[in-house]
C-alpha cells in the first residue's frame, strides 16, 4: 500500500523519485539501501510501518537512488557524488532546508558524504546496517572477500527475481504470509538480473571510507549483531571512524529496518532528545472491519458538495452509534471511510450491516469488509497483515455487501449468519488467493 504519491525532481539530466509523509515538527530524510522501489516497498507492512513510525515525529523525504528502483539509471562508474546530488535535490524540490538522515545499507555512502559536504543542512544522521565499502580490503575484513566476488555476483543474477534472498535480509519475518513473494516482486519492479549485477559489480568498486572523519555532526550508528549480508564489522568501523559517533548494536540478525520497539526508540530519542514510546507495540487477536462510502467523488456532482457534507455529517453519527452499539473501537478515519476493531467478527459484521442501512437512509451506499487475525496496536494506531487483508477485502466488496474472509466466516459459524460464496481472489500484497463470502442479509 504505497504510503504517498511518487513525485520527480530533476538531478542534472535524471528524473529522482521521492515520496513525502508526514506532518510532523521535524523533517527526516530517509535512504535506503540499493535493491529498492518506492511503491512495490511499502506493500509490505513492516517496512509501511518503518515510515509510518518515523512520521510520527516528523515529516519525511525518502527517495530511490538513481540505479534500481523508480529513478533514473546509473550512469558512471563512481557515482557516489551524483547520489548526494541527487539527495540535496530532492531536499530543495520537497522544501527541506534542513534534515535528520536517516540511512540504511548502502545509503550510508550518500549520507556520509551529503553531510560532510553540506554539514549546514543537516541536524544528525542515523546509520541502520549500513556500510562505506562492501569489498574486503587489507585493513578492512568485513567486507566481501575477492575470492567469493564473481560467485557472489553469478548467484545475484541468477537468483534475482525470486524473492530467495529474503530468508537473510529479514530473518525475523521471513515466516510471515507473502514476505518471499513480495521481495520477489520488489526485485522485479526495481531492475532485470543483468541491471541488479551492473549495479551490485559498481558497488564493490566504491570506498566512501575517507570521508568518514570529515562528518561533523551528531551521529549515531545502529547495527544487528547476526545480520549476514551486511556483518557488524561494518558498523564498528562506521562508529569507530566518525568523529563522537555512538554506537548501539542490536540482538537482531535483521539486514530490513524491521521496525522493532527498540530500534525506533532509539531513533526518535535521537533526532529528539526524547522517546515517546509508542515504539512498543501488543498483539492481539482482533475483528477488522473496514466502511467507505462509495461513489463519494460522482455523489459530489450529483448533490452539490453542501448536500453531500450533511450526508457525510450524518454517516460520521451513525457510525459512533453503531459502533457504541456493537462494542467497536474506531481506529482511524481517512476521507469518506473508517477502520475499526471488534473482540468478534461477529459484532463487526453486525455493526457493518447497521452501518449499511441506516446510511441508505442518508442516500448514501457502502461497502465493507471483515477480516480476522492478529493485530498490533501501538500508540499511534493499529497495523499488521490482518489490517492489511481487511483492506483489501473492503476495496473488492460491490455496494451494499459486506464481504468477509474464510477466516472469519469460520469463526462465526453458529452465529445464525448466512454467507454466499464470492469465489476466490488474489488480494494485493498478500500470497495465495482467498476464498471471500458475502454475509447475507
Amino acid at each position: 500500500m504505497a504510503l504517498a504519491r511518487t513525485q520527480y525532481a530533476r538531478s542534472g539530466d535524471i528524473d529522482i523519485a521521492y515520496q513525502v509523509i508526514g506532518d510532523g515538527p521535524r523533517d527526516i530524510v530517509v535512504v535506503l539501501d540499493w535493491a529498492s522501489h518506492l511503491e512495490a516497498l511499502v506493500e509490505q507492512p513492516f517496512f509501511a510501518e518503518w515510515f509510518t513510525s518515523l512520521a510520527r515525529f516528523g515529516r519525511v523525504l525518502w527517495l530511490g537512488a538513481r540505479g534500481v528502483g523508480m529513478s533514473g539509471p546509473l550512469s558512471e562508474e563512481n557515482p557516489t557524488e551524483s547520489w548526494m546530488h541527487d539527495l540535496l535535490t530532492a531536499m530543495d524540490a520537497a522544501g527541506f532546508d534542513r534534515a535528520s538522515l536517516v540511512a540504511h545499507g548502502l545509503g550510508a555512502q550518500m549520507a556520509v558524504m551529503a553531510v560532510a559536504t553540506h554539514p549546514e543542512r543537516f541536524d544528525s544522521l542515523v546509520v541502520v546496517n549500513g556500510y562505506t565499502r562492501f569489498a574486503r580490503d587489507d585493513d578492512y575484513p568485513a567486507g566481501l572477500p575477492a575470492h567469493m566476488r564473481e560467485s557472489y555476483l553469478d548467484a545475484l543474477e541468477r537468483q534475482w527475481g525470486t524473492g530467495v534472498h529474503a530468508v537473510g535480509l529479514g530473518p525475523s519475518v521471513i515466516d510471515r504470509p507473502g514476505v518471499v513473494e513480495w521481495w520477489a516482486r520488489v526485485e522485479r519492479f526495481g531492475a532485470t538480473p543483468r541491471v541488479a549485477r551492473a549495479q551490485l559489480e559498481a558497488i564493490l568498486e566504491l570506498d566512501a571510507r575517507d570521508v568518514l572523519p570529515l562528518v561533523d555532526v551528531p551521529t549515531l550508528v545502529i547495527h544487528s549483531r547476526e545480520n549476514i549480508f551486511v556483518r557488524v564489522g561494518h558498523g564498528q568501523y562506521l562508529a569507530e571512524h566518525i568523529p563522537g559517533a555512538l554506537y548501539v548494536e542490536r540482538d537482531s540478525a535483521d539486514h530490513w529496518p524491521v521496525p522493532d520497539a527498540d530500534l525506533m526508540d532509539a531513533i526518535e530519542e535521537f533526532i529528539t532528545g526524547s522517546r515517546t514510546g509508542a515504539g512498543d507495540v501488543d498483539r492481539a487477536l482482533a475483528a477488522v472491519l473496514f466502511v467507505d462510502v462509495v461513489g463519494s467523488t460522482d455523489l459530489a456532482a450529483e448533490l452539490g458538495d453542501r448536500t453531500l457534507r450533511v450526508s457525510l455529517e450524518r454517516f460520521e453519527n451513525v457510525v459512533k452509534t453503531a459502533l457504541a452499539a456493537f462494542g467497536g473501537t474506531l481506529e482511524s478515519t481517512a476521507g469518506d471511510g473508517i477502520l475499526a476493531t471488534f473482540d468478534s467478527p461477529t459484532r463487526a459484521i453486525a455493526c457493518a450491516r447497521r452501518i449499511r442501512d441506516e446510511a441508505r437512509l442518508s442516500g448514501l451506499e457502502v461497502r465493507s469488509g471483515v477480516h480476522a487475525g492478529e493485530i498490533t496496536r501501538r500508540a499511534d494506531g493499529v497495523g499488521g497483515i490482518a489490517v492489511h487483508i481487511g483492506a483489501r477485502v473492503g476495496a473488492l466488496a460491490a455496494p451494499g455487501e459486506v464481504l468477509v474472509t474464510r477466516t472469519a466466516r469460520d469463526v462465526v459459524i453458529g452465529s445464525g449468519i448466512a454467507f454466499e460464496e464470492r469465489g476466490e481472489h488474489e488480494l494485493k500484497g498478500v500470497p495465495d488467493t482467498w476464498a471471500l463470502y458475502a454475509a447475507v442479509g
